[in-house]
């Protein structure tokens, strides 16, 4: 039963957490033709805040990172090297990250010898604090009203929730008034522009596009002159799921990169790489080599709520110095939310 209420509330129209109107589920939620399920509206009124969701979302993130360091810690009148040794190997198997946990545990050393540090749990208070401190450190909420047209430049692999996340933030700034255009640039994978195309229609967007295989520069030159001449807010331009391994498709954004700055100078204004969370350290991977080659300027994580790599939030973020804009923890449009330190924090750690 618990199992097909999840399912129902998955599939289910979505009541805006501010108190909106409810919103149509996505393409790839509706019934086989195109009907709201008849349960939705029911599920709606006891779907819970985001703040629960993300609580839920995290639950395995959380028994696997805070639920080890809870039994660690938790009743320890005093801290010592073993304890710290422990705490370390928790945390690098959590998705921390080696980088980031060295730098942990050596500031909660530094801490101890301050003698700030009187017991387990003091420990726990203060491993929240780091954690928090390093998220707010590169925190920075993207401003799409600096730059009109403001051009959001989406890359990632194929498999992490790219097109989707797209769709996401089109139907949330097409709610809010803005003027969205879309440049499908993925010209490479079959059926990424009907995709796009069908979150366009949902949200009133318009897409520019080219057949199948299509040079991706040719699209998202002709999206940019669209965008100019449209008085277009927001111009979102999906790429390919390029392998960060493939050369000539690294080349291939520099060439789209090129083109957007010619036609809207300073443009992308925006490189926001979407990674999914539950690949762990891999995602690190394509972190690391996203950024160099392609210019990330923030992240996206989706897949949260079936994970328990939920750790790579902190490795990702702090890692790299890249602010996370946005992450994911269900399949509705409201579970994509602006990504904000202490409500992350807070969800970790179960408040």
């Amino acid at each position: 039963m618990e199992q097909q209420e999840k399912k129902g509330f998955f599939r289910g129209l979505i009541h805006k957490i501010a108190g909106g109107e409810p919103s149509d589920p996505a393409p790839s939620e509706r019934a086989d033709d195109g009907a709201v399920p008849e349960h939705a509206e029911a599920e709606q009124t006891a779907k819970p805040g985001f703040f629960e969701r993300l609580k839920s979302g995290l639950k395995k993130t959380a028994d696997g990172l805070v639920g080890r360091i809870d039994a660690l810690v938790l009743g320890k009148k005093t801290i010592d090297a073993d304890t710290f040794e422990e705490l370390e190997e928790i945390l690098i198997t959590s998705d921390i990250g080696v980088k980031t946990t060295v730098e942990l545990i050596r500031t909660l050393e530094q801490r101890l010898g301050r003698n700030e540090l009187k017991d387990g749990e003091a420990l726990r208070a203060a491993l929240k604090e780091e954690i928090l401190a390093r998220l707010t450190a590169h925190h920075c909420p993207l401003d799409i009203g600096s730059h009109k047209p403001f051009v959001l430049l989406v890359i990632g692999v194929n498999g992490v929730g790219k097109t989707t996340t797209i769709g996401k933030l089109a139907s949330r700034y097409s709610a809010s008034g803005k003027k969205v255009l879309f440049a499908a640039a993925d010209t490479f994978r079959a059926a990424a522009a009907e995709q796009l195309t069908a979150w366009g229609d949902r949200s009133g967007v318009d897409v520019v596009r080219h057949k199948e295989g299509a040079d991706p520069s040719a699209v998202v030159f002709d999206a940019c002159k669209a965008a100019v001449a449209r008085n277009v807010d927001i111009l979102i331009v999906d790429t390919a799921g390029r392998l960060h391994t493939k050369v000539n498709l690294m080349e291939e954004m520099k060439k789209i990169r090129r083109v957007i700055d010619r036609e809207i100078p300073g443009a992308p204004h925006e490189t926001l790489l979407v990674l999914d969370a539950a690949t762990g350290q891999n995602a690190v991977s394509q972190a690391r080599l996203f950024k160099e080659a392609a210019g990330v300027t923030g992240l996206a994580l989706t897949k949260l709520d079936g994970t328990a790599k939920g750790g790579i939030v902190v490795a990702v973020s702090h890692e790299f110095s890249l602010p996370v804009r946005y992450i994911g923890v269900g399949e509705s449009i409201d579970d994509l939310r602006d990504f904000d330190p202490q409500e992350f924090t807070d969800a970790l750690f179960q408040a």
